[in-house]
């Protein structure tokens, strides 16, 4: 597993070298969020020039429809003015700009929103700054720094991207995975240890890899918490699942899987959402959780095949090649329909919020 030497590989490696193997979440930290050479803190990674495409890239409908969700859920709040309109991970502020485009739909709701981008990277805070400078936004570098009030956060592939540690069924026990370094390369390897953990699985077969998402649970519990004592309601759409055994490492580079080990700080490194572990964090903060969904259901409850027809409507046969093309790839089985999910979580007196009725 080659490493073409840059700072951020010497770092790792030093740090390995002074305090033995790394955690798969430490190593994910630093390549990801390294103050001056992780990933997130140096680029732009969106777009077919970056390394992956979100689904704000992939067609504007798909942030319409969060504005018209926020919009309705801002109604069921009681119409609070003024409130907080956040986004954890707002990449170029895409999403945003298309929600509140659309919830001009519902009188007064962009008139009461202050809009707040809980973002870390100076790069994408510039491209936000530019794309919602209309809105004038505020930054925050963490949930717990946004001001106090009602709030609707919005995070879409925010928590994929969140470390995780990683255990290893070996002989009967759990071990956790480490990452080592010979100088050159980077590898996996287990630790002395047996880890005591009723979390994990005592039924595991022998191989079996199991990841905790704790800085994910954490962070979750710290929203739902805000929530129960603000009121609002938040909506995470990550790829993910509700819970099971599975090493979902991986890291994207110029839209190819890579090595995650061989490219610290330069590839995008994520793992798949545990839906069923955010909902656990949030429940013990006394919040209520929605769903999860599959994305292509929720958009399709939202007015999705509507929303496409109208856009398509009156276009040349090429634009509605490409609108079809989008609502196929938001939507289906295929594509990121099912991977994908929705998951409400709202102060325990708020209604179902839309989109989240049958579930």
């Amino acid at each position: 597993m080659s490493a073409a030497p840059t700072p951020l590989i010497g770092l790792i490696t030093d740090e390995i070298a002074a305090r033995g193997p790394m955690t798969v979440a430490r190593f994910m930290e630093l390549a990801l969020g390294h103050p001056e050479y992780g990933y997130y803190r140096t680029r732009d990674p969106l777009g077919r020039g970056g390394d992956f495409i979100t689904a704000p890239e992939v067609s504007q409908m798909f942030g319409e429809l969060i504005g018209l969700w926020a919009a309705v859920v801002w109604e069921q709040m009681g119409r609070p003015a003024p409130f907080i309109l956040a986004e954890l991970g707002p990449g170029r502020g895409t999403l945003m700009n298309d929600a509140l485009r659309a919830a001009r739909a519902m009188d007064g709701f962009v008139e009461a929103a202050r809009l707040h981008l809980v973002e870390t990277s100076p790069v994408l805070r510039a491209h936000q700054g530019e794309t919602l400078t209309a809105h004038a936004p505020a930054w925050a570098d963490r949930i717990e720094d946004l001001p106090p009030g009602p709030a609707i956060i919005i995070a879409n592939e925010f928590f994929d991207a969140l470390p995780v540690r990683q255990f290893v069924r070996q002989s009967g026990d759990w071990f956790e995975r480490l990452v080592v370094s010979d100088g050159d390369d980077f590898d996996f390897t287990t630790g002395r240890e047996a880890i005591a953990d009723a979390d994990l699985p005592a039924d595991a077969p022998e191989g079996a890899v199991v990841e905790k998402t704790e800085t994910a649970a954490a962070l979750m519990g710290t929203l739902a918490a805000r929530l129960v004592r603000e009121g609002g309601a938040a909506l995470i759409i990550d790829y993910g699942h509700t819970g099971g055994v599975g090493d979902t490492l991986q890291a994207l580079r110029a839209h190819q899987h890579v090595d995650p080990l061989t490219t610290p700080g330069e590839a995008d490194l994520t793992t798949h959402v545990d839906f069923a572990q955010l909902a656990r964090a949030a429940h013990a903060a006394q919040a209520r959780t929605f769903g999860p969904v599959g994305q292509g259901n929720f958009l399709l409850m939202l007015g999705l095949a509507h929303r496409a027809e109208r856009l398509a409507a009156g276009k040349d046969r090429e634009t509605r090649e490409k609108i079809e093309a989008a609502t196929r790839r938001l939507i289906a089985r295929s594509e990121m329909g099912t991977l994908f999910k929705a998951l409400a979580v709202t102060a325990p007196a708020l209604a179902a919020p839309p989109g989240f009725e049958n579930t």
